[in-house]
């Protein structure tokens, strides 16, 4: 009998506070489902994506030099990263307003920060089962 081995989901977390990549890299490698990857530096999250093709983007809005909402355009208009999904993290956005639009801010899922991980473990599924 074959045992399927799954591959694990690269996940891009690009976020000015390196305490909260670091938070959501510890619990998302501790789900044994994802290899996650911190990106601190706006202005360097293309060329990270670029080289680590991740399967999905957790992205925060609120950054200097390059906030979120332009660099998710950034990502939709590279070749190759045009169709990896992007999720913000934001704590512009309260967790009531993100329920009242089912979870959703234009066209991008939304989570409100302080995030509650488990959640972001079923955004992540849902995106990637797309």
């Amino acid at each position: 009998m074959e045992t399927k081995i799954l591959e694990k989901k690269r996940i891009l977390v690009v976020d000015d506070e390196p305490s909260d990549t670091r938070l959501m890299k510890l619990y998302l490698e501790g789900t044994d489902r994802y290899v996650v990857r911190e990106e601190n530096d706006s202005t360097a999250a293309i060329s990270a994506a670029e080289e680590f093709r991740p399967h999905l983007i957790l992205l925060d809005i609120m950054m200097p030099v390059i906030e979120g909402g332009e660099l998710s355009r950034c990502f939709e208009a590279h070749p190759t990263l045009k169709s990896v999904p992007i999720v913000f993290l934001t704590a512009i956005v309260t967790k009531a307003e993100v329920e009242a639009g089912r979870g959703r801010v234009g066209n991008f899922p939304f989570l409100a920060k302080p995030v509650v991980l488990p959640e972001v473990i079923a955004c992540i599924e849902d995106q990637l089962s797309k």
